[in-house]
């Protein structure tokens, strides 16, 4: 397989308003074949998924959302979406661990905070070195931090630096990570909150394999903790005082992580339904004589399950491609994720035992799909906002 046009230095620009090349879409499915081979073997071990991100980095996949003049491919949301769900219908861990890379390197360049040489340097490791980049936000006792809170982790200035110290769960592809982006506070009285630049290498980082999970089990989103590790200061990245906090992620980042998120369970439904349609094609009774195929009932369950899927991609080309306002990432997250559950549970439903053996591929499309409940912004918060909303365009002026 040859995916040669994906390499750095040979971007090709994908349309959003006419169909991609077709060249491009089987190149696609020839990665996502290729990568379902060992997805089996990753869910069973929840090991990293090293050979796959060997994968795309030798065709450049690993850079494509960094921008064209420091060696990347410069992808748009449209072109790297179509990327993620094509990984995430092969092993949707590694697409997992893909969106976060291509969503902190498409706003990388834009920041205003990140001193110009780390920006570089981090964005030429990621094409030349196939170097992933992701955030560590969650804490033992905080939870989440997109339900509020001052983070535990400490950054303490010293006069060579900053000395960091905490511990961070849920790091998805903590082992696969060449840099973390440590959410913590600063000593001082108003503190400095934000991320703070982390390299793998530098001492005092452990990692506790804690990740033993239902589903998604080959993220490796393990425990890293952080004793007294020194950074220099210019690696406080993007850090705001806490009485004038700055979002992470703006509008536009907001809706990258929920279209490429979103994309990665819809993918994971879509290898679902696609393996019920073999199944129910293969399937044929002795007594019926002709293949569950033929069935009305099997026909409608199908049929339902397009439909969902339908709506998915309507909803994901219609964001990705410009025509869907920012102010809507939270409804589409909410909308995919359920309909790709709901498409799943179809499936499972029609298939009956069988699709619950522990060797079928079902059962662990299902496991790995509701994890997408769990992202932010969880059912309730999407919902809640969506509500306010309604009731505060309602307001005087």
């Amino acid at each position: 397989m040859s995916l040669s046009h994906f390499r750095s230095g040979t971007p090709r620009v994908l349309g959003t308003e006419s169909q991609p090349p077709t060249e491009f879409l089987t190149r696609l499915e020839n990665l996502s074949a290729t990568l379902a081979e060992s997805a089996e073997r990753y869910d069973e071990s929840g090991e990293f998924p090293h050979a796959n991100f060997s994968l795309l980095h030798e065709h450049g996949l690993l850079g494509f959302t960094v921008p064209i003049h420091l060696g990347g491919s410069g992808a748009n949301l449209s072109q790297a979406r179509q990327v993620i769900n094509a990984v995430a219908r092969g092993e949707p861990s590694t697409a997992l661990i893909l969106v976060m890379q291509y969503i902190q390197h498409a706003r990388l360049q834009d920041s205003k905070s990140w001193p110009e040489h780390l920006r570089t340097r981090v964005a030429h490791e990621a094409v030349q070195h196939g170097a992933l980049i992701n955030s560590l936000r969650v804490e033992p006792d905080l939870g989440s931090p997109a339900r509020g809170g001052l983070p535990a982790t400490l950054a303490r200035r010293t006069d060579d630096g900053w000395r960091i110290s905490g511990s961070k769960i849920y790091s998805t592809g903590s082992h696969g990570l060449t840099w973390f982006n440590v959410w913590g506070r600063s000593d001082d009285e108003d503190p400095l909150v934000g991320a703070w630049l982390v390299h793998k290498d530098t001492p005092g980082i452990r990692i506790v394999e804690d990740w033993d999970h239902l589903g998604m089990r080959a993220t490796c989103s393990h425990q890293v903790i952080f004793d007294d590790v020194r950074v220099p200061l210019e690696h406080a990245v993007s850090v705001s005082r806490w009485s004038e906090p700055q979002p992470e992620l703006d509008a536009s980042g907001l809706l990258w992580m929920s279209v490429l998120m979103s994309s990665v369970y819809d993918g994971i439904a879509q290898s679902a339904r696609d393996w019920l349609v073999q199944w129910l094609e293969e399937r044929a009774p002795s007594n019926l004589g002709a293949s569950l195929s033929t069935l009305p009932r099997f026909q409608e369950v199908v049929g339902h399950i397009d439909t969902l899927l339908f709506a998915n991609r309507t909803l994901l080309d219609s964001a990705a491609g410009g025509l869907t306002a920012p102010t809507h990432a939270a409804q589409i997250k909410y909308l995919v994720t359920n309909n790709a559950i709901r498409a799943v549970e179809l499936a499972i439903e029609a298939a009956g035992n069988p699709g619950l053996s522990r060797k079928n591929p079902l059962q662990r499309h299902y496991r790995n799909v509701v994890c997408g409940r769990v992202h932010t912004p969880q059912n309730d918060v999407a919902l809640q906002g969506v509500g306010k909303a309604a009731f505060a365009q309602r307001q005087p002026q």
